[in-house]
């Protein structure tokens, strides 16, 4: 899968917060824990928008793939 880079600019405190969630194993690296992160805002912000129908599973990796390939503007994210 091809991903853009980008830098972001975080607080000590978060930084201490991500590397000690690497070091329990919770994730790899500091890029799997801010992009985990990521797709739960953008994931909290599709709650409702989900049809029920009855396969959940099903459902949310259609979500998860539909997220995967769309363009994220972080200019709207900031702006929140």
């Amino acid at each position: 899968m091809v991903m853009d880079t980008l830098q972001i600019r975080l607080g000590h405190g978060l930084v201490e917060i991500i590397d000690s969630l690497v070091e329990k194993g919770v994730y790899a690296n500091r890029s799997d824990a801010i992009r985990d992160a990521v797709r739960r805002f953008v994931w909290k912000n599709e709650v409702g928008t989900i049809p029920n129908t009855g396969d959940s599973v099903k459902e949310v990796r259609k979500i998860r793939e539909k997220l995967s390939k769309e363009k994220i503007d972080l200019d709207e994210i900031n702006n929140l």
